[in-house]
């Protein structure tokens, strides 16, 4: 009896793994940017009581605005969420639309944080006046910052989507990587919201 033997083709790439392989990449940059976020809350949680004479979190937050940030940060999740299934529908039209809408809510969300340190420090509670204002402005200002990445970036997949004839596998997997960077961001702040904000006023 003749027995089949099939040998694999060391130069055979199959093109359909191609984004699982993209995509599996950005999930381990997601993990070391987990790590740094992990860290900042590690510290944070050491230096939550470190005053040094100044005001306390229950003296200088205020939850309905930072409520109100949460919302707006949470409904861009959403947004986006729709704007990927235009997307995948091939929709150019809706993408952009909800792409633009998403835009303005991390506009929005990044406008009221600029509000909220600019009351603090003109208040004397800079990151410079204790321990847990340092941890404070460092932890919530790279939140703040990686919003600022993913919005230009939203921006730059705002254009090539435009340019492109339609939309294909590439630019699937584009806002795909996205989408899992604003979702990512959305948890970091549920936690920010949590455990600096309304754990340092109970």
């Amino acid at each position: 009896m003749l027995q089949k033997t099939i040998v694999a083709d060391p130069h055979h790439h199959d093109s359909d793994h191609v984004p699982s392989h993209s995509v599996f990449g950005f999930w381990l940059y997601l993990m070391t940017d987990c790590v740094i976020f992990a860290s900042l809350f590690a510290v944070f949680a050491v230096m939550s009581h470190q005053f040094a004479g100044g005001p306390s979190g229950k003296d200088l937050f205020e939850i309905p605005g930072v409520a109100l940030e949460t919302a707006v940060l949470l409904l861009s999740s959403i947004t986006y969420g729709f704007a990927m299934i235009g997307a995948h529908k091939g929709k150019k039209g809706v993408l952009l639309g909800w792409l633009a809408l998403t835009f303005l809510l991390g506009v929005s969300f990044l406008v009221m944080e600029m509000r909220e340190f600019a009351h603090l420090i003109a208040e004397g509670a800079g990151p410079d006046r204790s321990a847990f204002l340092s941890s404070f402005f460092t932890l919530v200002g790279t939140h703040g910052l990686h919003v600022t990445l993913g919005l230009i970036w939203m921006v730059v997949l705002a254009v090539q989507a435009i340019r492109a004839p339609e939309l294909g596998e590439r630019e699937l997997r584009r806002l795909t990587c996205l989408s899992l960077f604003w979702h990512f961001l959305d948890i970091v702040w549920i936690g920010v919201f949590t455990f600096v904000y309304l754990a340092s006023v109970i």
